[in-house]
């Protein structure tokens, strides 16, 4: 009998049920996949419960050629991925001299004692193959079940990434394959809607053969270009140069850029410093700087100042200013970026004073208000925005708008871009 589909997924853990831990794994997964031109066609999420799983592992069996299992390696006793794939293929347990090595010589570069929990570890089905798992301490493994190849891997994010490639090459060599060939743009300050119309408008130029895709996220969202064959390359370099002429302000990298890098190329072309002065992001918008490889080169030094007291007598932020207009205001984040400015001698700053809430709104100051200074000593001005939503949603945000506007300083693209709409501030 044919298989219903080629690839299945079965996830498990307890804590993938109750909620605590968010699956992320199969959307890696089925990107990896994706890029082999293979679809994950049924996927399944069970808890640490042997019954359940046995069943739902017999079942994805009988419909799928490769069945790929995330999670269950680890060393403690609900970790049961091995034990259910041996019972359900009629295999004994047994060590596995390869798994071993492997689990000393990860216990070695650690300066570990290789346990009993961790040689659990090498407790596989007998006649299972190895899959290499090159950062953690639980290999994975390959065997035929039922029917279908079925591929376990660690639940570990960072380890199932290291493990794809190979993953990938598995499974294409079962079911088949081929190559697709993606592009993937970062962009902020512009919704899919709004892409899709304007790229809609302008049909008759987008090329063929060319797939627009979107992955939202927060704060960025990125765009793909997909094509399906190594001809249609040239067509895949129009469609970008059509979306640059479209949205070109927005486009701040390639594949995972972050706004963050992207400010600090525009800082590095130019040989200019930048510096933060922040109130309400608490230190995020330095954070995110700081994040990116290279960043000592474009970032001295930035400033945390919370409180009012801090505020004037780190910034020298004036103590009437603070009594007269708040530390929500105009005044008090143009003085902070100017005292930023001046201590840490960079040539560009931010500065960033807001109630993240829940509580702490005023009606005249609501929850989700922010006041934002940016720019140089000699050229710089400040907004009024109104951010809502959840506290990490605000911090999240007003980090990004301020990465972004300085972006657009730096590389003297439009200084208020159309997004900035939806925040500014409308008095009643």
């Amino acid at each position: 009998m044919s298989k219903q589909v080629q690839v299945a997924l079965l996830l498990t853990g307890n804590e993938l049920m109750s909620g605590d831990t968010v699956d992320s794994n199969s959307s890696r997964i089925a990107l990896a996949l994706g890029a082999h031109k293979i679809g994950v066609g049924k996927k399944i999420t069970v808890g640490d419960d042997p019954t359940l799983l046995s069943d739902s592992l017999m079942d994805l069996c009988a419909s799928a050629d490769v069945v790929i299992i995330n999670g269950g390696l680890g060393p403690t006793e609900d970790d049961l991925t091995a034990e259910l794939v041996a019972e359900v293929a009629g295999q004994a347990l047994a060590n596995h001299p390869s798994a071993i090595e492997h689990l000393k010589a990860w216990c070695e570069r650690r300066g570990l004692e290789l346990n009993a929990s961790n040689l659990k570890q090498a407790l596989l089905p007998e006649g299972a193959d190895l899959v290499a798992n090159p950062i953690g301490s639980a290999v994975g493994f390959a065997l035929e079940v039922n029917g279908a190849l079925v591929i376990t891997t660690p639940g570990v994010p960072v380890e199932l990434t290291a493990m794809l490639p190979e993953i990938c090459d598995r499974v294409a060599s079962r079911v088949g394959g081929g190559t697709v060939f993606i592009r993937r743009l970062q962009t902020f300050g512009i919704g899919e809607s709004t892409i899709q119309e304007l790229v809609n408008a302008r049909t008759d130029d987008w090329p063929n053969g060319v797939t627009l895709g979107f992955r939202s996220g927060l704060p960025q969202l990125e765009l793909k270009l997909q094509v399906d064959d190594a001809s249609l390359l040239d067509n895949r370099d129009e469609a970008e140069n059509l979306l640059h002429e479209l949205i070109g302000d927005h486009i701040i990298g390639y594949d995972d850029e972050q706004l963050a890098m992207s400010l600090q190329r525009a800082l590095l072309d130019r040989q200019m410093s930048v510096t933060a002065a922040e109130s309400c992001t608490g230190g995020l918008i330095a954070s995110l700087i700081t994040r990116e490889a290279g960043s000592s080169q474009v970032f001295g030094s930035g400033f945390v100042t919370y409180s009012n007291t801090a505020k004037s007598s780190v910034l020298s932020v004036p103590e009437a200013s603070l009594a007269q207009y708040g530390a929500v205001s105009e005044p008090v984040v143009l003085a902070m970026l100017a005292g930023a400015l001046e201590k840490s001698g960079a040539d560009i700053g931010i500065a960033v004073s807001g109630i993240a809430g829940p509580g702490g709104g005023s009606d005249d100051k609501p929850v989700g208000t922010v006041w934002m200074a940016w720019g140089t000593t000699a050229h710089h001005r400040a907004i009024r925005l109104q951010v809502p939503g959840s506290r990490e949603r605000f911090q999240i945000l007003v980090a990004a708008i301020g990465l972004d506007i300085m972006r657009r300083q730096v590389l003297e693209l439009p200084p208020i871009p159309h997004y900035i709409q939806r925040f500014i501030h409308r008095a009643s």
